[in-house]
């Protein structure tokens, strides 16, 4: 089959492109790349007006009459690569707005890309309608809304995709909803809201191609070496807060048994090699299941602190603290987390070689580029 795959988040789309290609399908990836992170795709739609004084001129114009210049200039780009997406016999979106337009650029886009091609579906897949207003409506016991919902974070409120439950973006997730053929979720966090509706097509675990991710046995050390990396504008919503509140615990109690490693805002490739002589990789707090940047630390053998909640050990019928550890809302749990590790260093080689087990037999690449296919093959 022809797929074409638009929108990048975490290296998702291209982790199944790869699958795809190895079962023969032929696969094209439109997208911006995931801003700072930079991740390879087939057609880079570029940001015209992200800094400078072109920023602060698309900044006052959608103040004075309400046009989003940016949007515009996505969309023109979209136009023009009409002749090299279309004619593809499988569309997926990896979200309601994979371009971070506009709710009415979005749509827009989204019926053009849908026009020229057969067959769209939709990926659950980073904040949505379904997923924030579950969240908003306190359905989950905790979420990443929690640190904006408490008042800590006053800064980067747009991170949290509280657009997504006003009215235009309700219409646009109605709109494409009705659209497609389809929905998939990529994980437990999206899969909780989407349970029971019409389009649900289910659960698709990420797909991580670990042939270019090099698992390494952890080894004895004098120190073990704990990576927290961090994105500067998601510090509160990933928990970034709480993980150093735990490592101040930590290092008060073992500083002479400990080495931390910090680094912010990473483009993908230097990130993922910043944290190769870690132990232990802090990912986040505020979810259920592991989202790309820990499974790809899994992957490599890392124990990693991130979101391992009762519903993802249930799913995978796994036990607590044998593949990753479930980090809880609270600094003092998590620092005696790590202090267990510390404390156990043999527990530390259990955990990474579970952990790479887990990745192999739930998120490889290609089995999961075959759930795809067979989903998407149920509704064409």
């Amino acid at each position: 089959m022809k797929i074409l795959l638009v929108g990048e988040y975490s290296r998702l789309h291209n982790s199944l492109k790869e699958g795809l290609m190895q079962l023969n399908h032929e696969v094209t990836i439109v997208a911006n790349g995931d801003g700072f992170k930079n991740y390879d795709v087939d057609y880079l739609i570029k940001k015209k007006y992200s800094s400078g004084i072109l920023k602060r001129f698309k900044n006052a114009v959608y103040k004075v009459i309400g046009i989003d210049l940016e949007s515009y200039y996505t969309k023109k780009q979209i136009n023009a690569l009409q002749p090299n997406i279309s004619n593809f016999d499988v569309v997926q979106f990896i979200n309601e707005a994979p371009f971070g337009c506009t709710a009415t650029i979005e749509k827009s886009i989204f019926k053009l890309i849908s026009s020229w091609n057969k067959n769209s579906f939709l990926l659950s897949c980073g904040t949505d309608h379904l997923s924030v207003k579950y969240a908003l409506d306190g359905k989950f016991r905790y979420s990443i809304l929690t640190p904006y919902l408490d008042g800590k974070d006053t800064t980067h409120q747009s991170a949290y995709g509280l657009k997504y439950v006003q009215k235009d973006f309700k219409a646009l997730h109605d709109f494409i909803f009705n659209s497609v053929k389809g929905v998939i979720a990529s994980d437990i966090d999206y899969h909780i809201p989407l349970q029971n509706h019409s389009k649900y097509l289910g659960l698709i675990p990420n797909p991580i191609n670990t042939e270019i991710l090099e698992f390494e046995p952890l080894k004895a050390s004098d120190k073990i070496i704990i990576f927290h990396g961090i994105n500067s504008k998601n510090y509160y919503k990933k928990g970034n807060d709480i993980f150093e509140d735990a490592l101040s615990i930590l290092k008060a109690k073992h500083d002479a048994k400990i080495e931390i490693l910090t680094v912010r805002s990473l483009p993908y490739k230097a990130y993922i090699a910043s944290y190769n002589k870690a132990h232990i990789v802090l990912d986040q707090v505020y979810a259920y299941d592991q989202g790309y940047n820990a499974l790809e630390a899994m992957a490599k053998g890392k124990v990693v602190f991130t979101g391992a909640e009762k519903e993802w050990l249930n799913y995978y019928k796994l036990k607590e603290d044998t593949v990753a550890i479930n980090a809880l809302p609270n600094a003092k749990a998590i620092a005696q987390k790590l202090e267990w590790l510390v404390l156990n260093p043999d527990k530390l080689i259990e955990i990474s070689n579970q952990a790479k087990d887990f990745i192999d037999t739930h998120h490889n690449y290609i089995k999961s580029a075959e759930k795809y296919i067979t989903a998407w093959q149920t509704k064409i």
